[in-house]
């Protein structure tokens, strides 16, 4: 930081505590009601033509730099909103607000030990934790940038499983490597294969039922079809909360067809993996997951963490370390004074990393276990009662019988459609925009 004055350094501190009051009060101390608007919605070149965007040669005063603070909170979406319900994530949890306060204010980088003691400690013990309510013994892990990276880390984790030499000599030498998904699965796997190299065309994807569930008999014959081919499967992901249904693909079975195949198996369990933390719900939608090799869960969605809050873990030891090392000795000397296996760098794909750990901890700290459950419970059980509603409600039709996860999806049947032959002509009438999906 360049050199200031005690007057300047001051002045900036006196506006981070009038940032600080503005927020308490526009969005803390006054959380909007149902009559109040989701967004005050303006189209790109409006929202352009309204506040000052542009950077300039000579800096604002305060009073200015408020104003554009004000803006910032005028034209967002307010995510506390209650009518805020069409995605999957929602206003933050006020104990994981004040982590991510904390967390931006000390500025720390998560790469070694002694850049982030506290933060590198607190870090691996959650995981464990997590681990341990998965139903593994062992393992490692690492936060992710959001549940694509974590995917992405998941991906590359099974290749380097698979073919380790791979990390230098690239994927020439693995032969055909395909990855297995459903066709309800989130487009991040696909991404991921564009990513490292795999291409998004091998990446195969299976049918589903009509709840949304990756059928296992298709999986299996899609990879025994590969395999006659001349392709290699490595990669299956199975998903806990799909985006739009909810679905859980039936892990025990996946599991066992990925066992019988010898492929790396991985759960995305970006939406429904709070489900971990109810007895009632993982035993509905979790059954099997500790077969899983990896698993992706952002607690950032249902658990309301501040954004991102993203869990990538493995059962696998010193796998992470071994596929994306790069053995920067500059940084990661294995002659320091302190336990060099804290240091999490040489596991990750980036060599700066954000502190994400403290905003789920300390929530977790102030709600206890128990009280997280009961989040998740009630989660569940208002999506039941909405669906209750939704049934008796004319004009409304459910796509499925069921809640999943806490997703309801339904149609609105306009007074025009009600009561006709549902023809394929129907259905076009009817079109999209009648689909509603909500997360609760």
């Amino acid at each position: 930081m360049a050199s200031l004055s005690r007057e300047a350094l001051q002045q900036e501190n006196k506006f981070v505590m009038e940032t600080a009051k503005l927020i308490e009060k526009e969005i803390l101390s006054s959380p909007p009601t149902r009559k109040e608007k989701v967004i005050n919605f303006l189209h790109p070149q409006e929202l352009i033509d309204r506040v000052d965007f542009k950077l300039n040669e000579s800096g604002m005063n305060q009073e200015q730099l408020l104003k554009l603070c004000k803006d910032a909170i005028k034209y967002s979406v307010r995510t506390s909103n209650p009518m805020f319900v069409n995605q999957l994530y929602h206003a933050a949890d006020p104990y994981s607000l004040a982590g991510s306060w904390l967390t931006e204010a000390l500025n720390t980088n998560q790469h070694t030990f002694e850049a982030a003691p506290f933060f590198i400690v607190l870090e691996q013990l959650l995981l464990r934790e997590v681990r341990s309510i998965i139903g593994w013994e062992s393992g490692d892990g690492i936060f992710a940038p959001g549940g694509s990276i974590g995917n992405m880390y998941a991906m590359t984790l099974a290749r380097h499983h698979k073919y380790p030499e791979a990390k230098r000599k690239g994927l020439a030498q693995c032969g055909h490597l395909v990855a297995f998904t459903s066709d309800e699965a989130h487009y991040s796997i696909k991404k991921s294969a564009n990513w490292i190299g795999l291409g998004m065309d091998n990446v195969i994807t299976v049918k589903t039922n009509e709840f949304g569930e990756m059928i296992p008999a298709e999986l299996d014959f899609a990879m025994v079809k590969a395999k006659s081919e001349g392709k290699i499967p490595f990669f299956v992901n199975a998903t806990c909360g799909t985006t739009v249904l909810g679905a859980s693909d039936s892990f025990v079975a996946v599991g066992e067809i990925c066992k019988k195949h010898d492929v790396w198996m991985h759960i995305d369990a970006a939406w429904g993996g709070s489900l971990l933390l109810s007895k009632k719900h993982r035993k509905e939608s979790l059954k099997g997951v500790e077969l899983a090799d990896s698993i992706v869960w952002n607690p950032h969605k249902m658990l309301g963490a501040s954004l991102q809050c993203t869990l990538f873990l493995t059962k696998y030891q010193n796998l992470l370390k071994e596929c994306n090392s790069a053995s920067a000795t500059y940084l990661f000397q294995q002659d320091k004074f302190y336990d060099t296996q804290y240091d999490t760098g040489d596991k990750s794909m980036q060599c700066g990393r954000k502190v994400d750990v403290l905003k789920l901890w300390l929530m977790w700290k102030a709600r206890g276990t128990n009280g997280l459950e009961h989040l998740v419970d009630n989660a569940c059980h208002q999506a039941l009662y909405f669906q209750s509603l939704i049934k008796e409600r004319p004009g409304f039709r459910l796509v499925i019988p069921r809640v999943q996860c806490t997703n309801v999806c339904f149609w609105y049947v306009p007074p025009s459609l009600r009561g006709q032959e549902e023809t394929e002509e129907w259905w076009k009438e009817l079109g999209p925009s009648a689909f509603v999906a909500l997360f609760l």
